[in-house]
């Protein structure tokens, strides 16, 4: 039998850490966290779960990816919240804290116009902080068929992003 509230007591604050990374908004967190504690109870219903944290945040990545690219085709973003005590090492000075945030929603976006392998692999790897050989256990995926997901992930959020890197660099050089 699962022990429900002890999975979600040692595993819940991770991944609505991840969640809220990824999303930068805690509404939309507390949702992926009810979202991926369902998903994770008919998953355990269907087959055993052997590594409850790579079950967890996989789903939080795939929630959120998801939850990303319903913005993107709306047309709407949600203002990101301020950041939360615990998520940040220390305060940045104003200005680079609006850059910051700009360029966060600018990644959220962008992820939202991925596809989904290339976001999941990107999140995984990238955000999460995981290894490629572990990504591609718990996706089914070989490590070079990751790395190379890894590698057209990077590229298109580099042309993503470009455009803002551009405008900002004529702004800094006009007088």
């Amino acid at each position: 039998m699962v022990d429900w509230d002890d999975i979600l007591a040692v595993h819940g604050p991770a991944v609505w850490r991840g969640a809220y990374r990824l999303l930068g908004n805690a509404d939309d967190a507390d949702d992926c966290l009810q979202g991926v504690f369902l998903a994770a109870l008919k998953t355990s219903r269907r087959r055993t779960v052997r590594d409850w944290p790579a079950l967890l945040k996989t789903l939080a990545a795939n929630w959120a990816v998801d939850r990303l690219r319903r913005r993107v085709r709306r047309g709407g973003w949600m203002r990101e919240d301020p950041p939360l005590a615990g998520l940040t090492a220390s305060t940045p000075p104003p200005d680079q804290a609006a850059q910051t945030q700009e360029l966060s929603e600018r990644l959220r976006s962008a992820l939202g116009e991925l596809p989904r392998r290339q976001a999941q692999v990107f999140c995984l790897c990238c955000i999460e902080g995981w290894a490629h050989s572990q990504v591609g256990e718990v996706l089914g995926l070989r490590t070079s068929h990751v790395t190379v997901l890894l590698h057209r992930a990077r590229n298109r959020l580099r042309e993503l992003l470009a455009p803002a890197t551009v405008e900002r660099d004529e702004r800094e050089v006009s007088p």
